[in-house]
């Protein structure tokens, strides 16, 4: 656990900035000002237990799900539950949900009358509040640069989606070997969109793992090797990818694919965006159709070729 205790910090009138060691939140927040006020402060004192919570438990969270590691701890819970469906088919252990749990449990303090609509961005994953009739347009950029690193440019945006109230998407996740955990994948980046997100972390984990293939100068490394402490032991995580051959990528991609419609088809995700090296696939709900283009209250808008 880092030394330095949580911080706080105002970003205009409805935004907030959360950080304890790892753990880097944005916190916006559509209400009036008392309601605002409340919710943050509220948000705010649970904010303060959750990295000591998690560190209790880190052995435990580091073991696959399918062991059905004992936790107790509330985020600790939800990281479990959400890795659980997918531990009887892939390697997964709880801690590939832990960004969009941490995301989940403080977004609860929103869920009350007078907000409209809210947002937790815990390093990329999302959890959401929507009031009927709210709803949020959600940028991504495929490269996954950290938020820390943004260099003051305005950088184009590869697509962006739309998530309105009557959908069951809560929650939002991206991950791929350019981002701040490791991958066993080629993926630019993979966005899903599901019920909460901490599902959405561990499918967009695995789905990322997923969009691979073999392919010269492609670099992988035991995890181990790279980090101690990793949940991921001896397995080779990617590294760098060299600019890849149009049937490499079409490969990849349509791997990506198929595991982004498993996992959707099962209804643990509602929806999937796949970047790699400039081309984009796009798994739809299943209910969005050629004939009604938006029933699904998604709009995604991609503008990658």
């Amino acid at each position: 656990m880092s030394a330095a205790g949580p911080t706080c910090a105002r970003i205009g009138s409805d935004r907030w900035h959360f950080q304890h060691g790892p753990i880097d939140l944005v916190i916006g927040v559509d209400a009036d000002d008392v309601t605002r006020e409340r919710a943050i402060a509220a948000c705010w004192d649970e904010f303060q237990h959750v990295l000591q919570g998690l560190v209790g438990e880190l052995s435990d969270l580091r073991r696959p799900a399918s062991n059905h590691p004992a936790v107790h701890g509330p985020v600790a819970q939800r990281m479990l539950h959400a890795c659980a469906p997918f531990a009887d088919e892939r390697f997964i252990t709880p801690m590939a949900a832990v960004a969009g749990a941490v995301a989940d449990h403080l977004i609860a303090v929103f869920k009350r009358p007078g907000v409209k609509r809210a947002f937790i961005n815990n390093g990329g994953d999302i959890a959401l509040v929507l009031s009927p009739g709210a709803g949020y347009r959600v940028g991504i950029w495929s490269q996954l640069k950290h938020p820390g690193a943004h260099d003051g440019k305005s950088d184009p945006l590869d697509s962006t989606f739309t998530v309105e109230a009557h959908t069951s998407v809560r929650g939002v996740a991206t991950s791929g070997w350019r981002g701040r955990s490791f991958s066993l994948g080629i993926a630019d980046s993979v966005t899903i969109l599901a019920d909460n997100a901490a599902a959405a972390d561990a499918a967009a984990t695995l789905i990322a793992n997923a969009v691979n293939c073999e392919c010269a100068g492609i670099v992988r490394t035991p995890a181990d090797q790279l980090k101690d402490d990793t949940d991921l032991g001896a397995l080779l995580v990617t590294v760098d990818v060299p600019p890849l051959p149009v049937e490499a990528i079409t490969i990849a991609l349509s791997r990506g694919r198929a595991e982004a419609e498993r996992w959707r088809d099962r209804g643990l995700i509602y929806a999937a965006a796949l970047f790699l090296q400039g081309r984009v696939d796009l798994i739809l709900p299943l209910a969005q159709t050629a004939l009604a283009p938006n029933p699904a209250g998604l709009l995604f808008e991609a503008s990658a070729a």
